[in-house]
């Protein structure tokens, strides 16, 4: 799908054809469109195969001879975008952002909140015209979606976690898994996120104008805060599952020495009753007598294991 938009002076709108100074989102292309931005729009074959790989971490990357920039950059996503939902799980994937000349070009596998909102022209100071600066708010709204999630997932870790406190079962255990996969995943992409900010912050890759130093500043600290959050998070999450695998062997080790303790006292009778199996002359050799034994015994084991808590 591509699709077009340029901003004028009343607002941004889609356009029909592409024109200098527009924006063209790319989102999962056709073989002809691809060919189109590599013929019509000037991409290179490589950029536009490596936004479109969903392996390919955050880097930029700059062209001497046609004067291109590549900035892969790494957003979040959720198969479940619903809050309410404990079934969500979260990755990260590749966007790419060509900045070329007239025109700033977004390549992608799936459609995005961030790509979404700026079409909508819901990102305030956006202008298609202004290619660092389109860059730059795109990155905006990738950290703070990047909070989004982080605090998403809180929400659905501390649900969970109330759960396991009423039983411990295995579903629950391996939602904590998979919150602590993505938040490894969040981890390594913030990182790669922050490196390739701090290349274009240089200024080497990418003219920054001073009225952009401000908002680069904002991206900065949004991606620090998420990073800090992250770690909190799987710090707090790590602990949690170390936690509850503690509980979980505790539990197993009451089961066992409650069994154990009901093993013995069941096998008293089967000793006594053994010994008047055998084929031998025996004291007593009253039905009753055995019985009794057996009975006396089993209350005896009983108490004792009471007094020294081998049932709790």
């Amino acid at each position: 799908m591509l699709e077009f938009y340029k901003t004028f002076e009343d607002g941004t709108r889609k356009i029909a054809e592409p024109e200098p100074g527009c924006w063209i989102n790319a989102v999962a292309p056709t073989e002809e469109e691809r060919n189109f931005l590599i013929e019509q729009i000037g991409i290179l074959p490589e950029f536009v195969k490596s936004s479109l790989d969903e392996e390919e971490s955050s880097h930029i990357d700059y062209d001497d001879d046609f004067r291109q920039v590549l900035i892969i950059f790494d957003y979040p996503s959720a198969e479940n975008e619903d809050d309410d939902s404990i079934d969500s799980t979260y990755s990260t994937l590749p966007i790419g952002i060509v900045i070329l000349k007239g025109y700033v070009v977004t390549i992608s596998l799936y459609e995005n909140w961030s790509i979404l909102e700026m079409s909508q022209g819901r990102i305030k100071g956006m202008d298609t015209r202004l290619k660092t600066r389109f860059f730059l708010l795109l990155a905006l709204r990738i950290s703070q979606r990047f909070l989004i999630c982080l605090r998403q997932i809180d929400r659905l870790s501390s649900r969970t976690e109330t759960r396991l406190h009423q039983s411990v079962e295995n579903d629950e255990l391996i939602e904590m898994l998979g919150l602590e996969k993505s938040l490894v995943y969040f981890s390594t992409s913030l990182k790669s996120d922050e490196v390739t900010l701090s290349k274009i912050m240089r200024g080497k890759q990418i003219q920054l104008y001073e009225e952009d130093e401000d908002l680069l500043e904002d991206v900065m600290i949004e991606i620090h805060q998420a990073i800090e959050m992250c770690n909190i998070y799987s710090n707090t999450m790590a602990g949690t599952m170390d936690t509850f695998a503690s509980i979980i062997s505790n539990n197993m080790n009451i089961v066992m020495n409650k069994l154990t303790v009901i093993t013995i006292v069941m096998a008293i009778p089967n000793i006594i009753f053994g010994f008047y199996g055998m084929n031998v002359q025996l004291p007593f050799p009253f039905v009753w007598f055995p019985s009794f034994v057996a009975i006396l015994t089993c209350v005896i084991a009983t108490v004792y294991f009471f007094r020294h808590n081998m049932f709790k």
